[in-house]
């Protein structure tokens, strides 16, 4: 066999082995389609958000997971003083301590009153009153109804300008305007930041 032949034979047999025995995975690149689709991309079934205090140290968490017409909240948070305690959802995703100001008023979509107890109400950023134990623990679940963790939904908590929680120092009457007297933020966390 010739130098060329046997060149040319080598070639051929490493292209067919090549071919044949390759076990390299084609990386999972999404097409164009789902690339473009942004429910697939920013929809999220739960979101997880860091509670800090005043002092910016972290406290606990709370999740959000999408459960059909509803989202679900659970909290599990420590060092927060016993009792009542006004727990809402704010119209903006920046949490700035000591005061969380930055969290803007309650998330109200819907232009309704404050409180459950309101003729007009409530906001659907008005959550019950996160009641805290002697021991500055609190574990609680909660149903939230019309709002959704989907930014294609109507009444979205994935808004432009983001959304947070927010924790007050006193508990919430549910009727006086705008945000049922509960008195100073204590505790706060961002669910979306803006997307502005």
């Amino acid at each position: 066999m010739t130098l060329k032949s046997k060149v040319l034979f080598l070639l051929t047999s490493f292209s067919i082995l090549t071919a044949c025995g390759s076990t390299t995975q084609t990386p999972n690149v999404p097409s164009e389609s789902a690339a473009t689709d942004t429910t697939t991309i920013q929809e999220a079934d739960s979101v997880t958000v860091e509670l800090i205090n005043a002092d910016g140290d972290k406290i606990g968490e709370a999740l959000l997971t999408e459960e059909q017409d509803q989202v679900v909240l659970s909290i599990s948070a420590t060092d927060l003083p016993p009792g009542e305690h006004g727990f809402h959802i704010h119209e903006k995703g920046i949490v700035e301590p000591p005061s969380f100001e930055s969290a803007g008023d309650h998330f109200n979509p819907t232009d309704a009153e404050h409180g459950e107890n309101s003729e007009n109400g409530p906001h659907l950023g008005d959550i019950p009153n996160l009641v805290v134990e002697e021991d500055g623990t609190v574990e609680a679940e909660f149903i939230l109804t019309g709002v959704s963790l989907n930014p294609d939904v109507e009444n979205s908590l994935a808004q432009p300008a983001g959304t947070s929680l927010v924790i007050h120092a006193n508990p919430d009457d549910y009727e006086s305007q705008p945000s049922g007297d509960a008195g100073d933020r204590i505790a706060a966390g961002v669910i979306f930041e803006p997307s502005e």
